[in-house]
């Protein structure tokens, strides 16, 4: 394969863009780690999917979903995501398509296979292919690359298949100023708010109190507890097994060049006149002549920064038209080709970009500099001891792993290797171990999936990896109401309050309908109207936020219909909306979007076309799962 990728790199000229070879670099990061056993758990058509696979699937979108959520993801996030499906559908529709693509005989061939990963910017060195680079990356995810090559053609041929389906897929100029005039569409209501909060004097007696707490007791249970046994095996404890050759460390330098280059950068401001991309010469020529007439100010020695506020209309202007420090390739060609190539201080002729007319006035520049070998020899070993450690961890936590079972196997597995046994106290899944643990969140999540005195899988966290053994666990109880009555207060006052509040927006929705104003009742009410600003349909209401609900029942409203059927609840308020006004999008607006308003349904089409096909595919074929992989 090398051969092939040698012999095309210096002529890269077909583009794949494949999801599935980013994820074949991204690292595990939270939850579960992959079990390599080759345990069969699903079927389609008689094709099986391993567990391994289905758990590299999982994690990716663990990973995934961490770079979107953050701290935010926790367990009830991935419960709520679905993940575990999602897993396991993606897998299933592999498999049908990769079916479908040998039953059409579509083929993959070496020099598309070469073409696509010589494009993957991970196996690049300054923009081309790099066959060491290439080896040296697969062997640092252990990766062979028969399995990533066999990966990537596969990934390639479903595709291929989603091109053919798709192929037919055609969005006309009706179709495209249909959907941009219901998505440009915009609405202007008018509400009133009802406060929870601002309802006082609300004093609930104990009888009260004791009601409500014997009616919602079971709110007040304690969560349950679980007290668990662990191994931990840190990388710190075995950097000093890790070998390391100065030709490694040299490697890793040759392979990685771009880690240790501080790309020249300049620091500037800019005043902008813009100029429609397309505009007419005309529009081209007055946005020149004004422009020139700024920039004679600005060479005259008129302070920038005040030209910039008063004179440009880029989003810069109130800033002074300062653009911070950038690199080259952070701005368009035309304009970085011009203040790359000035000094501090000077300022430019007027420079055309697709934005418009720019002046230029370079604030400081900043040399780029690369680090020597001997300048980045002790990080890069650093990094690669912790990266070995890491791996050694690893490997020592699944010696023990593929020889614990249940019970006590775990502590004795654990003397034999001399590795210290830990216990936490009692915790709770939303707090997890009190000490002792440095990610108890993920910890605890991790805990309560294993059963009693069973071994979970193995755990990686940022100080290593773990093995855990719930050993006791305490069910939930519901307390003695004496423990609990401040909370029982004021979860009481609370629902009164809402109680108030809604009874209230009801009222005042019901007078609307009768013929009041919403002025009038508003004022007896001693309450505001506002009005939200127009907002589109999929978009957030502004001082409202994002409510799907209110948005579609604001656009139900017109001029002969301008109250809806109810009042809304948004972020525990209650609101009454009435119709303002509307506006509907120009047959201008939709000429000048008209390109990407069909690329855009054109794209939401073809995905349509694909999940068609694929339920009529699932509907007609033998799909077999082991739930309890799901769950």
């Amino acid at each position: 394969m090398l051969n092939v990728m040698r012999k095309h790199a210096g002529s890269w000229m077909i583009k794949f863009i494949l999801g599935a070879v980013i994820l074949a670099f991204i690292p595990f990061g939270y939850g579960i780690y992959q079990d390599r056993r080759d345990v069969e758990i699903a079927s389609v058509n008689g094709a099986p999917i391993l567990y391994d696979e289905y758990n590299r699937v999982y994690n990716n979108l663990i990973v995934q979903m961490r770079q979107q959520f953050g701290e935010a993801l926790n367990e009830d996030t991935i419960k709520m995501l679905n993940l575990k499906q999602q897993a396991m559908d993606r897998l299933v529709e592999e498999r049908l398509m990769l079916a479908e693509a040998r039953r059409l005989k579509l083929k993959v061939s070496d020099d598309e296979l070469a073409a696509s990963i010589a494009d993957i910017e991970a196996f690049q060195t300054a923009g081309a292919f790099d066959a060491r680079r290439y080896a040296y990356i697969l062997e640092r995810n252990r990766l062979t690359q028969e399995d990533f090559e066999s990966q990537q053609k596969q990934a390639m041929l479903v595709a291929k298949l989603n091109r053919l389906i798709s192929a037919g897929t055609k969005v006309s100029d009706a179709e495209a100023a249909e959907w941009y005039r219901w998505n440009n569409a915009s609405v202007n209501i008018d509400y009133v708010a009802f406060s929870p909060s601002t309802y006082k004097g609300i004093e609930p007696t104990e009888e009260e109190m004791r009601a409500y707490f014997e009616k919602n007791a079971e709110a007040y249970k304690t969560e349950p507890e679980l007290k668990v046994r662990y191994l931990r095996f840190s990388p710190e404890a075995y950097r000093s097994k890790v070998e390391l050759s100065e030709e490694e460390i040299r490697q890793y330098y040759d392979t990685n060049e771009s880690e240790f280059v501080t790309p020249k950068t300049v620091e500037a401001r800019h005043i902008l006149i813009k100029v429609a991309d397309g505009a007419a010469e005309e529009d081209v020529e007055k946005a020149r002549k004004k422009a020139e007439d700024v920039l004679e100010l600005a060479r005259e020695g008129k302070d920038f920064a005040e030209l910039a506020k008063t004179h440009s209309e880029g989003p810069s202007g109130p800033n002074g038209g300062y653009l911070g420090s950038f690199k080259k390739e952070d701005m368009v060609k035309p304009f970085s080709d011009q203040a790359f190539a000035m000094q501090a201080g000077q300022i430019s002729d007027l420079v055309r970009t697709r934005f418009g007319w720019h002046i230029i006035k370079v604030e400081k520049v900043n040399e780029g500099s690369t680090r020597s070998f001997e300048e980045a020899r002790n990080g890069i070993r650093n990094k690669l001891i912790n990266e070995e450690a890491r791996a050694i961890a690893r490997e020592q936590a699944e010696q023990v792993y593929d020889v614990t079972f249940v019970g006590e196997d775990l502590v004795r597995n654990a003397q034999d290797r001399k590795l210290t046994v830990h216990e936490t106290d009692f915790f709770g899944r939303a707090t997890g171990p009190a000490k002792g643990v440095r990610e108890p969140a993920p910890f605890a999540n991790a805990a309560f999936q294993v059963n009693e005195m069973e071994i979970s899988e193995i755990q990686e966290y940022s100080d290593g990896y773990y093995i855990l053994q719930p050993i006791e666990k305490r069910e939930p109880q519901i307390p003695e109401f004496e423990s609990v009555a401040e909370q029982v207060q004021v979860d009481l006052i609370k629902q009164r309050q809402q109680e108030k509040a809604r009874q209230e927006a009801d009222q005042l929705l019901e007078a609307l309908k009768a013929g009041k104003t919403m002025a009038e009742e508003a004022e007896r009410l001693q309450l505001t109207v506002e009005s939200s600003g127009f907002f589109k349909r999929n978009a957030a209401i502004p001082k409202l936020g994002y409510n799907p609900e209110l948005a579609k029942a604001s656009f139900g409203l017109s001029a002969n219909k301008r109250l809806p059927e109810q009042v809304f609840e948004v972020r525990d308020n209650y609101y009454v909306i009435q119709f303002a006004s509307r506006k509907e999008p120009t047959d201008e607006e939709f000429e000048k979007e008209k390109d990407q308003v069909r690329s855009q349904l054109l794209q939401q089409k073809q995905f349509k076309t694909m999940e068609t096909w694929l339920a009529e595919k699932r509907k007609n074929s033998e799909i077999l799962v082991e739930e309890s992989y799901l769950q």
